[in-house]
């Protein structure tokens, strides 16, 4: 799996943490091992921009996702994942470090940027959460990828709310 993560925010993050969190989740969702995934991350004035950009809406969000090639998880277990480009995650810490210590279970600033990740991830692969059926599905593989990954590594504690963006 190539995982690029390019921190452009001037805010110190676990980069180790969102490359291997993004690279779990990829693996768990059976992403071909040559695919390849950017992160950026950003502060909050550039999130902003790329907000109102794309999405017509003012002030910062938390993450940002732009697929290119549309992979998606193969459907059997058997079937071969294609390869190709993911496409990029943008995230801000400043958004990030403000949902963790307003959430109801207060989580750290890299614990809200690893569950971003893995949304992010998700909705590269097509996930979405506009409906409810689409939103429980997503953020129920969300946690479950979250909380084994934390498992994985000897973490305890809840998983931190899912996203609200």
């Amino acid at each position: 799996m190539a995982i690029d993560v390019n921190n452009e925010s001037g805010t110190e993050i676990d980069e180790q943490s969102v490359l291997e969190v993004a690279r779990y989740a990829l693996q768990r969702m059976r992403i071909h091992p040559m695919s390849e995934l950017s992160i950026i991350v950003v502060d909050a004035e550039a999130m902003e921009q790329l907000h109102i950009q794309w999405m017509d809406l003012p002030g910062p969000t938390d993450v940002m996702s732009f697929p290119m090639d549309e992979l998606r998880p193969p459907g059997k277990d058997e079937e071969e994942p294609p390869q190709g480009l993911l496409g990029d995650i943008v995230l801000c810490p400043e958004v990030a470090k403000k949902q963790g210590e307003q959430a109801p279970t207060q989580h750290s600033m890299d614990e809200e940027l690893q569950l971003l990740t893995v949304h992010g991830v998700l909705h590269l692969l097509g996930y979405d959460h506009e409906e409810p059926g689409e939103k429980a599905e997503m953020f129920g593989l969300q946690k479950a990828i979250l909380d084994d990954w934390r498992a994985a590594r000897g973490v305890e504690g809840p998983s931190p709310a899912p996203t609200t963006h």
